[in-house]
């Protein structure tokens, strides 16, 4: 009988386990609802421009169409930085200003993009790798992403050459 009653408490003590465990992740997804909403409600305070789908399905970045993002990127009067998450490898033109981490690196270099609080506008190749670079970001605590969707690939203004090394040329 004794048995019984161990063997009773061990399963009692094991489902308390586990729901203090869900109560815990739901707490951390509330925590972080809360914050996406304040984030939300300051964008529009600002008057900033916010896709439905980030309130709507609670998505905590902004997809901006390539007109768009190259909208605010030619006006001097807004403040926001440019992040590149193209490969290493990759040979295109990028924009000018830029802050280059490719996204194998963003993990570790996130660090790197000056300001949490400024809006960040991030671009790839052809939109897939930020969208990743976004998500990346919103879990190291910035609120104010933007996706440029369809990337380099669909910017519709002029871009910058890459610096390359310059080889040396040979004398004749």
């Amino acid at each position: 009988m004794d048995l019984k009653i161990f063997q009773m408490l061990e399963f009692i003590n094991s489902r308390l386990s586990n729901i203090e465990k869900n109560i815990a992740r739901m707490d951390e997804k509330l925590d972080f609802s809360i914050m996406l909403q304040r984030n939300h409600l300051v964008r529009v305070k600002n008057g900033e421009e916010i896709d439905d789908n980030m309130i709507l399905m609670g998505r905590p970045y902004n997809d901006l169409s390539p007109q768009k993002a190259f909208s605010v990127y030619s006006n001097p009067n807004i403040d926001f930085i440019v992040l590149d998450v193209t490969s290493k490898s990759w040979t295109g033109t990028r924009l000018e200003g830029a802050v280059h981490i490719p996204l194998e690196e963003l993990n570790v270099r996130f660090v790197e993009v000056p300001s949490k609080t400024v809006p960040v506008m991030v671009i790839s190749e052809n939109g897939l790798r930020s969208i990743q670079a976004c998500e990346t970001l919103v879990k190291k605590g910035f609120f104010n992403i933007n996706n440029v969707s369809g990337g380099y690939e669909f910017w519709p203004g002029k871009a910058v050459e890459p610096k390359k090394e310059e080889e040396p040329t040979p004398e004749v």
